[in-house]
């Protein structure tokens, strides 16, 4: 199996990771109340953010420009995360 094919695998692995963390806390605390459409919007955003990372490191050649594309890309799934989570910016998809 070569690189690539083992970030792919490595990035899905990640991110079913990330969404048992709310899940398992979902089972011990009353804090933590996910329904399934919370759990598909992660999901959602996770991976795209994870395969979006991977085209560029495919794709782009200079690694300053990978380096600040994938900063980008971060930078703009911490944002949505935060407008989802808090309503950081004040817009109808706001969660609270």
């Amino acid at each position: 199996m070569n690189l690539k094919n083992k970030r792919l695998i490595g990035i899905v692995l990640v991110v079913m990771i990330m969404l048992l963390v709310p899940f398992i806390s979902m089972r011990f605390t009353n804090e933590v109340k996910w329904s399934a459409i919370d759990f598909l919007t992660a999901a959602f955003l996770l991976l795209g953010t994870g395969l979006l990372c991977e085209l560029v490191l495919r794709k782009v050649k200079r690694w300053e420009y990978r380096v600040a594309l994938c900063a980008a890309i971060l930078f703009a799934l911490l944002i949505v995360w935060a407008e989802l989570a808090v309503g950081l910016l004040g817009t109808p998809f706001a969660g609270s």
